[in-house]
């Protein structure tokens, strides 16, 4: 295993140490993802277990319905305001977090693009990654 993935909000008051790899680094063009990043899309690293993070610091959450009709829960800090991870009702052991979010965005490699049905002619992801108009079967 390599080092710990760290990182956090925006002002520090919430932080993550997650001991653990990623099962999946995604680009996604949702529109709620659209909406939460105020971009074109989101990017997002998701580690298999809750229990591989330390999390440090209150978060807010707020809940939305996804375009499969299972909720997925948003943290995000009430004091800056800044988007640092996201639950799923339907893989609740799922943690993900925001790569722009990480110490070391770099980290970041995008394996897939998800939703590219809802892409803006405007936003454009890797080409040679794998695209799908929806989410993949996992």
């Amino acid at each position: 295993m390599s080092k710990p993935y760290t990182g956090g909000c925006a002002c520090g008051a919430i932080h993550y140490e997650i001991a653990a790899e990623p099962i999946a680094m995604n680009d996604c063009q949702c529109r709620d993802c659209q909406r939460t990043s105020g971009t074109g899309h989101g990017s997002y690293l998701t580690f298999p277990s809750r229990q591989a993070v330390k999390l440090e610091g209150e978060a807010s959450h707020w809940q939305m319905v996804a375009d499969n009709g299972n909720v997925k829960t948003r943290g995000f800090c009430p004091a800056c305001g800044a988007p640092v991870y996201l639950t799923f009702s339907y893989m609740p052991d799922f943690f993900t977090i925001h790569a722009a979010s990480l110490d070391e965005p770099e980290r970041y490699q995008p394996q897939m693009a998800t939703y590219t049905v809802r892409g803006l002619a405007w936003d454009r992801v890797d080409p040679d990654v794998p695209n799908f108009e929806k989410m993949p079967p996992m």
